[in-house]
C-alpha cells in the first residue's frame, strides 16, 4: 500500500490539484490549501484515484467507503483534471471492432425488452417525487432547458425550451399531439393550454403517470389531454398524429431497437406530418458510453440500460425508416448550465432530501448531475433537437414545390415571438 501511496502522493503533485487526501490512518496528503478533500475510510479507494478511474471513486462515495468534502464544481474540476479525456477510444482491429459492435448490439437488445424497460424507467423515475421536486422548477421539466436569453430563470428557461419545441412542431388548434415519454407533463400541458392541440402522452413511470394525472384533473383538460401507462411499441396506430415529440426518451430506447423506434414513429406520424427529436447524444462518434468508469457509474446508480449514440447515429436511423430530417440544433451549453442549476438546488436542499430517500440515492445523484454538467462543459455529451417529417410522396403538398411536409424549408417560423 505504500507504494499506492507514494503514487497517489506523486500524481497529485505532478498534477498540481487542489485536492488533499486523508488516509485511513490519519494522514494527510496533497495539496496544504486545498479546496477537496477525500477522507478514505479504507485503502480500497486509493487505488481507484491512483489511477484516475473516477466511476469507481464515486462508488466508493455512494457505497460510503469514503467522504467528500468540498464544492460541487471544485470536486469536478479536480475530478476532469485527473482522468483526461474519457471519450478517447483505442483503436482495434477489423475484426475485433466487429465483435465489440456484435456483442454491444446483442446487449442493447437484451437491455431493451419492453419488461426490462418498464424496470429500467421506473429504477430511475419512480425513486421519489418529492426528491425530485426539490431541485426541478415547478413543472418539474427533467430535460435541457433553452436559455433563449442570458439572463433567464431554470423555470423561465425551462418554460422557453417546452415553447421552442411547439413553435418548431408548428403546432395549431386542433391537432393530435403525441409526446412520447412525456415525464411529469410539462410539455403536454403547454401544448394543451397555449397551442390548443389534443394531447396524448405515455410515460412508462407510475409515478408520473398519477402525477400528470392529477394536473389533468386540476387543470380540467380531461377532454383535450390524455396520458397511458404504455410501452411506445403498443401505441395503436388507428388514429395517426399531426406532430410527435420525443424528449428526453430516445436515451432509454437502446440502439438496437432505434430502427424499430423510428418505424414507429413513422408509423403513428400522418404523411406531411412532423417529429420532434430531443436527446442526449454522445460528443464523439467512437464512444458509446463514457470512460473512466463514469459510464459504468451512471448505469449502475442512475439510469440502466442508458445507452449514448451520436447524432449522426440518429439521423441516419430516421432517414433509413422514412423520415426526412430537416433541421438540427446542438444545445450541449444549455445542458451544462440546467444540470449546473439542478445541482445548485439540489446541492442547498441535501438535508431535505436525505428525509425523502434513502442517503445512498442522493450521493449517487450529486455526482450525477455535477459530473453531467462537467462532461456537457467539456464536449464529452451534447443535446440535439432533431426536426423530421414523414414525407407525402407528392411533390405538390405544402407551403413550397417539394416540400412534401408542413415544413417551410426556413427557419424564420421558429423564433417569431408570440402566436
Amino acid at each position: 500500500m505504500a507504494v499506492v501511496e507514494a503514487l497517489v502522493e506523486q500524481k497529485l503533485g505532478s498534477l498540481s490539484l487542489p485536492l488533499a487526501l486523508v488516509l485511513p490512518g490519519g494522514r494527510r496528503i496533497g495539496a496544504a490549501d486545498a479546496r477537496v478533500t477525500v477522507r478514505l475510510k479504507d485503502y480500497g479507494a486509493l487505488a481507484a484515484i491512483a489511477a484516475g478511474h473516477i466511476g469507481k471513486v464515486g462508488e466508493d462515495y455512494v457505497e460510503g467507503r469514503l467522504e467528500l468534502e468540498g464544492t460541487m464544481r471544485d470536486l469536478m474540476d479536480v475530478a476532469w483534471r485527473m482522468m483526461g479525456d474519457p471519450t478517447r477510444t483505442v483503436q482495434a482491429s477489423a475484426p475485433i471492432d466487429w465483435w465489440r459492435r456484435a456483442m454491444h448490439h446483442a446487449k442493447s437488445r437484451a437491455q431493451h425488452r419492453q419488461e426490462a424497460d418498464a424496470r429500467q424507467v421506473q429504477f430511475h423515475y419512480d425513486v421519489s417525487d418529492d426528491f425530485y421536486a426539490l431541485w426541478l422548477d415547478a413543472r418539474r421539466i427533467y430535460s435541457c432547458a433553452y436559455f433563449r436569453e442570458p439572463n433567464l430563470t431554470l423555470a423561465q428557461a425551462q418554460e422557453a425550451k417546452i415553447d421552442h419545441i411547439c413553435q418548431k412542431l408548428m403546432l395549431r388548434p386542433g391537432e393530435r399531439f403525441l409526446d412520447i415519454g412525456a415525464g411529469w407533463g410539462g410539455l403536454l400541458l403547454w401544448a394543451a393550454e397555449h397551442y390548443g392541440v389534443h394531447a396524448r402522452g405515455i410515460t412508462l413511470s407510475r409515478n408520473q403517470h398519477a402525477h400528470v394525472n392529477r394536473l389533468i384533473e386540476e387543470k380540467r383538460l380531461g377532454g383535450r389531454v390524455k396520458i397511458d401507462l404504455l410501452d411506445y411499441r403498443d401505441l395503436p396506430e388507428d388514429e395517426p398524429f399531426d406532430k410527435v415529440a420525443s424528449v428526453g426518451m430516445v436515451e432509454h430506447v437502446g440502439s438496437a431497437n432505434m430502427p424499430t423506434y423510428y418505424d414507429k414513429i413513422r408509423r403513428l406520424l400522418k404523411p406531411g406530418g412532423l417529429l420532434l427529436n430531443h436527446g442526449i447524444t454522445a460528443g464523439g462518434t467512437r464512444h458509446r458510453q463514457l470512460g473512466a468508469g463514469l459510464g459504468d457509474f451512471i448505469e449502475r446508480y442512475i439510469f440502466p440500460g442508458g445507452e449514448l449514440q451520436h447524432v449522426s447515429f440518429a439521423l441516419a436511423n430516421m432517414a433509413d425508416q422514412g423520415l426526412e430530417p430537416l433541421d438540427m440544433e446542438n444545445l450541449r451549453p444549455h445542458y451544462a448550465r440546467t444540470l449546473w442549476a439542478w445541482s445548485d438546488a439540489l446541492e442547498a436542499r441535501l438535508a431535505d432530501a436525505m428525509k425523502l430517500t434513502a442517503e445512498r440515492i442522493v450521493r449517487a445523484y450529486r455526482l450525477y448531475l455535477a459530473g453531467s454538467a462537467m462532461g456537457f462543459e467539456h464536449g464529452w455529451l451534447s443535446l440535439a433537437q432533431i426536426l423530421a417529417a414523414r414525407p407525402t410522396g407528392d411533390i405538390g403538398d405544402g407551403p413550397m414545390r417539394g416540400a412534401q411536409s408542413l415544413f417551410p424549408f426556413n427557419r424564420g417560423y421558429m423564433y417569431r415571438q408570440g402566436r
